[in-house]
């Protein structure tokens, strides 16, 4: 049992993708965590949009940016996996899936993200090192993390 995976930049997403992807943000970021922000951003336009699929249906997220286009280096932004799917650990697949999507796109190594601060094992376990003090960003205590 595992994920398929498909990246595109945002002009190559159908609707049907879109929808898709909105609908899991919105379902993971402002219900589940019942944070009222605004998830549409402006920034979906210069993401790759990493999607990861089981069984035809959209279970794992993230976009990708390159240097300058969110943070000085590289991004990973927007992470997900549906809760009905935590249980598979397929958050380890969808940020291998990410880190190569960084090297291969971009060729970059260096990036920077914004993790939730309850989630700092789980992006040290893939190399990243706690970059900053906590910071609330949107209510959810967060830090900036990096990876060399």
């Amino acid at each position: 049992m595992s994920l398929s995976f498909k990246i595109k930049p945002f002009k190559e997403l159908s609707p049907q993708e879109l929808y898709e992807i909105l609908r899991l943000r919105s379902e993971v970021f402002i219900v589940e965590q019942n944070c009222v922000y605004q998830d549409i951003d402006n920034k979906d336009q210069k993401a790759l949009h990493v999607m990861g699929y089981y069984n035809n249906e959209l279970v794992a997220y993230c976009r990708l940016f390159d240097a300058g286009d969110y943070f000085d280096n590289a991004s990973i932004g927007r992470v997900i996996v549906a809760q009905k799917f935590r249980d598979k650990k397929w958050g380890n697949n969808l940020m291998i899936e990410a880190i190569a999507g960084i090297k291969q796109y971009f060729n970059k190594s260096k990036i920077t993200i914004s993790a939730q601060m309850y989630l700092q094992k789980f992006y040290e376990s893939h190399g990243f090192t706690k970059t900053s003090e906590m910071y609330l960003e949107d209510d959810i205590e967060h830090i900036e993390m990096k990876k060399h």
